[in-house]
């Protein structure tokens, strides 16, 4: 049915949701889960500042993805959790851009994303995740009711 099943997170409640069910399906047809996260590039200035006011044992954790790392590890040690083979991504820039990147990458055959910001004019003036996503991907897409 589904070999390949990608999710995005961004650590909130919502997303922690689809991931959660995104898992639970992967762990029931043995699909490969594939978690991705979007992050915004911090400027190197800011870096070596941050890492300067580290102790400097953890100096080497400060980096552009840090927030990012975090996230896609709590999320696969959820879906590691409910039975799932999970693989992270994080990627820089637009959060649907980075889902749609990595299915296709991977060959994806489900995209699951939770449902929130679709709701209103806020879709309309604004744009979301989900609904670029399921305009633009080129497989099945679960739009997980979050709200």
């Amino acid at each position: 049915m589904f070999a390949s099943i990608v999710v995005g997170t961004d650590g909130s409640d919502t997303a922690r949701e689809a991931v959660r069910q995104a898992a639970d399906l992967a762990a029931r047809v043995g699909a490969q889960l594939e978690i991705v996260s979007a992050y915004e590039p911090v400027p190197d200035a800011r870096l070596r500042a941050e890492a300067h006011q580290a102790p400097g044992d953890m100096q080497w954790a400060v980096n552009p993805r840090e927030d990012v790392d975090a996230t896609l590890a709590a999320a696969a040690d959820a879906a590691r959790g409910a039975g799932a083979a999970a693989r992270t991504y994080a990627r820089p820039g637009d959060p649907a851009d980075a889902i749609l990147d990595v299915a296709e990458e991977r060959g994806a055959d489900l995209i699951v994303v939770a449902n929130k910001g679709m709701t209103g004019a806020r879709r309309f003036l604004l744009g979301s995740v989900p609904n670029r996503v399921s305009h633009h991907a080129a497989c099945s897409v679960l739009i997980i009711r979050t709200t």
